[in-house]
């Protein structure tokens, strides 16, 4: 691998797959709770961002989101439902980068078991507003950064290696084989 990695004298690279991926996927999502969902891959130039908040991440490494009908997004997820997902747990680690394919739907049980009081700033008519739709993101693939220790232990190495001249820290990466 012909990057600084070089330099690490520690393993920081392991692929993760099926369950031990999905995991991860889980486990990172969660600690970011938001993204910037980009939509309009395929067909738009530029393709479109906007943060978005995840109501859900379930054990099959899915994503939910709720949305309104009339929003840019959902009009873009119908001509082009390839999506890129990014996410940012903390400033130094807990990165996640996903791309899948969203489906919509307006599945009145998915967003009853979704819907939080404070998505009535959107929907103002509550989790009946008519505009609500869910959209379902399955990963088709996935890359991710984070640390093997916690942040403090990765900057306790990361500081000790500057002191020694020598690349050590605790970052680890790899490739998310959802399947």
């Amino acid at each position: 691998m012909d990057s600084i990695n070089q330099n690490q004298p520690e393993d920081n690279f392991k692929n993760l797959q099926g369950d031990e991926a999905k995991q991860k996927i889980k486990e990172l999502a969660e600690k970011a709770a938001s993204c910037f969902f980009c939509s309009n891959i395929k067909t738009g130039v530029p393709f479109s961002t906007r943060p978005m908040a995840v109501q859900k991440i379930d054990d099959e490494g899915n994503f939910w989101f709720l949305s309104a009908d009339d929003s840019h997004k959902n009009e873009e997820l119908s001509h082009d439902p390839f999506v890129h997902l990014l996410f940012q747990g903390s400033a130094h680690s807990d990165f996640l980068n996903i791309y899948g394919i969203a489906e919509i739907s307006k599945d009145k049980e998915k967003i009853k078991e979704l819907w939080e009081p404070i998505l009535k700033t959107w929907f103002t008519e509550g989790e009946d507003d008519p505009r609500i739709t869910v959209i379902k993101v399955e990963p088709t693939e996935g890359y991710y950064w984070d640390n093997k220790h916690g942040n403090a232990i990765a900057f306790i190495k990361q500081a000790a290696g500057a002191v020694l001249g020598k690349t050590l820290d605790d970052s680890i990466e790899g490739k998310l084989d959802i399947d």
